[in-house]
């Protein structure tokens, strides 16, 4: 017989594959580095990349610090958070959806002699993909859900400290794997082929997800 795996090893494990879902589902995150990537450059991608894996690991930390309580507790400050990510969500739904008729080559830099002069952008890359990454207060409750379905009362001390370098590699190692496929030359020719309309349908999505959080703060107001 196979030998049995400890119940901590076997928590954590179900911990990273439960999340590992929930970062792999369509959203706002992977729209920000799809673009990114295939908008701008691999670097751009990896930055944004690196950028979801420091939201994923605040997340993270916020949660085991026993966020999940001081929000259910708080319902306005629940409710405040949500309809100012709603609120920042639809602002970069909007700046994409503008930005779809520019063209790459006046939005990512200028040319000489006919060839691309990247402006360099990672860092507004990461900014703005960090941003996206943590406009979502509900992304907090889902970290916050898991961790209280998993771990085991009380946590392992070697548990504690591995979850968060876990937890960001593997956010990031997902949208790392993202930006590389999205920034390979097939996938950006067809979105420069495509920039208005591919740009004007990701402003759409992140616009009306921001959307939907406002409404629902509303409603849970009302």
């Amino acid at each position: 017989m196979p030998p049995e795996i400890p119940a901590s090893l076997l928590a954590l494990l179900s911990i990273l594959g439960t999340l590992a879902v929930g970062a792999m589902s369509p959203g706002p995150s992977f729209v920000v580095v799809v673009r990114a990537s295939a908008g701008s450059s691999r670097r751009d991608g990896l930055a944004a990349a690196l950028g979801m894996g420091c939201g994923g690991l605040i997340f993270a930390g916020l949660a085991l610090a026993g966020l999940q309580a001081l929000l259910m507790q708080v319902a306005w400050l629940y409710l405040m958070l949500k309809a100012a990510g709603g609120a920042y969500l639809v602002y970069l739904g909007w700046r994409i959806w503008r930005g779809a008729k520019t063209p790459l080559s006046a939005a990512a830099g200028t040319t000489t002699g006919g060839a691309a002069v990247a402006v360099p952008g990672w860092r507004r890359s990461f900014a703005i993909a960090f941003a996206t990454q943590i406009s979502n207060p509900k992304t907090a409750i889902w970290y916050a859900s898991v961790f209280a379905a998993f771990l085991p009362n009380p946590i392992p001390g070697w548990m504690f400290w591995a979850l968060l370098p876990l937890i960001f590699t593997l956010e990031a190692g997902w949208y790392t794997i993202v930006a590389c496929a999205f920034s390979a030359a097939r996938p950006r020719a067809i979105y420069l082929g495509a920039k208005l309309w591919i740009d004007r349908c990701a402003g759409a999505v992140v616009g009306l997800l921001g959307g939907r959080l406002i409404l629902e703060a509303i409603r849970a107001k009302a």
